[in-house]
């Protein structure tokens, strides 16, 4: 059974997550705007559906993935698939491609 936080109208499979990138920071810490040329591509994002998990060795249970619904990850910086649907943007990922949760 997949489980999502919000409406996603894109349900991952197996260990794949459903990511919503972040905004890249506007600014710099002295106040300098960067302008979009030169932003690098985010890799922090906000988990909006997780899959079921792929199943262990006998095929007998899944195995559950590290993240959940609404965590804010790290993720590799080209990991994973972008995905544009229905005027969103979204970010398809393997569980392997998320390095870390960010707690805040």
């Amino acid at each position: 059974m997949v489980t999502t936080a919000t409406k996603v109208p894109v349900k991952p499979l197996g260990d794949r997550i459903v990511v919503q990138p972040l905004e890249a920071e506007q600014t710099t810490a002295s106040g300098l705007v960067i302008p979009d040329t030169a932003k690098e591509k985010p890799q922090e994002g906000r988990v909006l559906a997780v899959g079921p998990g792929n199943w262990d060795e006998d095929g007998e249970k899944r195995i559950p993935l590290d993240v959940k619904e609404g965590d804010v990850v790290l993720y590799s910086k080209y990991g994973g698939t972008e995905v544009k649907y229905g005027g969103e943007e979204y970010l398809v990922l393997s569980a392997r491609d998320v390095l870390a949760i960010i707690e805040k």
